[in-house]
């Protein structure tokens, strides 16, 4: 893979970052990349807004607040725990029926307030739990089976793969998340596509649906501090959604997608990079100009800036 990111201190390169990136126009054709986008990489949570779509084609209705959520790697803020709560209730569930390891949330002031209070982990704090209850509710209405619903076999999670492989290609490999879901690998280029292929869906479409929903409640896909909804609000129109090990996708308001893989899983560099390549893509805001500060005593004396 190819240098992507480089942490500069005092003026000196201190650390580089290789990676991949990918752009596809709103006919799904790469127009560019850095690095060999055809290589194959566990997309993580980027995979989130494919396995809500397989869900809603299985009957999953949800307002748009929910559906978000559905698709979300949430950081377990109020607001994101009653939504998966209220996911359940719609099938006379509780959060005994979630499958989620037990965790912390994600985001740091809410893991704090969380430890400031006494407690601890819970699996409903895990950020996947949006789309564990969006499973279980799925379940439950087409009377499948809840207590195994992670099993690759499961009807929930066979509907899943079918609409992965007719929207993204045949899973390169089937993982374990960290989550306990089944985890489809494929290629960047092939992600970036399916991204493409969400935001170009005909209106009313399942698909189409799971993007509106994410454009218009970033707040549910995230939280109201990460790095993806800034980047949404700073780009109207836009689907954002990062991933564990470093990995993000970005879909366009007219079709066209981006796809970025730090290799370390590092996630310094992931935003400078896909800021800088929708700065190539003819992408104009000012929070793609930014870069992260590298600090020496508590003060600016470097940043992290991207090679592309």
């Amino acid at each position: 893979m190819d240098v992507v990111a480089e942490v500069v201190r005092s003026g000196l390169v201190e650390s580089r970052h290789r990676g991949m990136a990918v752009r596809v126009d709103p006919d799904g054709q790469t127009v560019w990349s850095i690095g060999d986008p055809g290589t194959v990489v566990f997309p993580r949570s980027t995979n989130k807004p494919f396995q809500a779509a397989g869900l809603v084609r299985e009957g999953l209705d949800l307002e748009p607040r929910l559906l978000a959520l559905a698709a979300a790697s949430h950081s377990a803020e109020p607001f994101h725990l009653e939504g998966v709560r209220e996911i359940l209730a719609r099938g006379d569930l509780d959060e005994s029926a979630l499958q989620t390891p037990p965790s912390y949330p994600v985001d740091p002031h809410e893991h704090a307030a969380v430890l400031r209070a006494g407690e601890g982990r819970l699996p409903i704090r895990m950020d996947c739990s949006g789309k564990h209850a969006a499973m279980l509710l799925t379940c439950v209405q087409r009377g499948w089976s809840t207590h195994d619903y992670l099993d690759p076999d499961h009807p929930v999670q066979r509907a899943i793969t079918a609409t992965f492989t007719e929207l993204v290609g045949p899973p390169d490999v089937v993982g374990v998340d960290g989550c306990g879901a089944p985890l489809l690998a494929t290629s960047l280029e092939r992600l970036a596509r399916g991204v493409g292929r969400l935001m170009r869906a005909e209106p009313g479409s399942a698909e189409r649906r799971v993007a509106d929903a994410m454009v218009a409640h970033p707040e549910q896909v995230s939280g109201t501090r990460r790095p993806d909804l800034a980047l949404a609000r700073a780009v109207p129109g836009s689907l954002v959604k990062s991933g564990a090990e470093s990995v993000v996708v970005a879909g366009l308001a007219d079709g066209s997608a981006l796809a970025v893989k730090i290799e370390d899983g590092g996630e310094r560099p992931l935003f400078v990079v896909l800021h800088r390549a929708l700065e190539l893509a003819g992408v104009d805001a000012d929070l793609l100009r930014e870069r992260p500060v590298v600090l020496g005593g508590g003060r600016p004396v470097g940043e992290v800036r991207p090679v592309l």
